[in-house]
């Protein structure tokens, strides 16, 4: 059990890296190349329950460039997150199911 968890935090820090690196390469060809910006703020609704969870989750969404956690509602589960352009939620939060693994 505790290998396991071990195992999806390792896991989850090698996706965010990943996740990091793919939205700066995102980040500054949408943005310097085709200077497409469309600032957006969407409610994220997370399957997270423990309040450690979904703030890591929350940190890990501002640590990816183009993306800014602007608000944690631990009650309903929502995660308000500021992007510079619409994306999909599997866009935002690409790395939910490790954490769920790892912690809860």
């Amino acid at each position: 059990m505790f290998l396991t968890r071990i195992g999806y935090g390792i896991i989850y820090f090698l996706d965010l890296i990943y996740e990091i690196i793919k939205a700066t390469i995102d980040v500054a060809f949408n943005s310097v190349m085709r200077r497409n910006i469309n600032p957006i703020v969407v409610d994220i609704e997370t399957v997270l329950e423990r309040p450690v969870s979904q703030t890591i989750l929350a940190n890990s969404i501002s640590l990816t460039p183009g993306t800014l956690s602007v608000d944690l509602d631990s009650e309903n589960n929502i995660i308000k997150v500021a992007a510079i352009y619409p994306r999909e939620k599997e866009d935002i939060i690409p790395f939910e199911k490790y954490i769920k693994k790892m912690l809860e």
